[in-house]
């Protein structure tokens, strides 16, 4: 199967809607460096296995990775480095509550179509294994309905 290329501008964490079950997302900044900057509008980075953590009344984004090529030259030992997300008091609050009743906020995708580069976050719970059989099984259902409504047009 071909891997699918995301539309400009978005570098997206595919995995993350197979793995949790999403609640509402929120659009937040992020600080980085101009070589971290340049290097994501080039699509020189994943949020695969990424996560937010909550320190002192700030958010974190944690193991992302951003990498550099030829021209953009990010030191070796920040390509993992934690960075700060920015994003209001009151949805920080609403965040951090949502942690303490066990949930987790998860990056779903960068957004740097505009001139600031953006990352939404959402608030998911994680599935279980059995959970994740059932979405399998929907998708493959729903991919059989495809097939058949195409092969009956004919």
């Amino acid at each position: 199967m071909a891997k699918k290329k995301s539309p400009t501008g978005i570098i997206s964490n595919r995995k993350a809607r197979f793995d949790y079950d999403l609640e509402e997302s929120l659009v937040v900044g992020i600080q980085l460096t101009g070589a971290e900057t340049k290097s994501l509008r080039q699509h020189h980075g994943h949020i695969k296995g990424a996560y937010v953590t909550v320190r002192d009344g700030e958010l974190w984004l944690t193991n992302s990775t951003i990498t550099g090529d030829n021209r953009i030259q990010v030191p070796e030992d920040e390509h993992t480095r934690p960075r700060k997300l920015l994003a209001k008091k009151k949805e920080i609050e609403q965040l951090v509550a949502a942690k303490q009743q066990g949930r987790s906020i998860i990056p779903l995708e960068i957004l740097s179509r505009t001139r600031y580069i953006k990352l939404r976050i959402a608030v998911g719970k994680g599935k279980k294994l059995y959970d994740k059989r059932q979405t399998i099984k929907n998708r493959e259902d729903k991919r059989e309905a495809g097939r058949a409504i195409k092969q009956h047009s004919r």
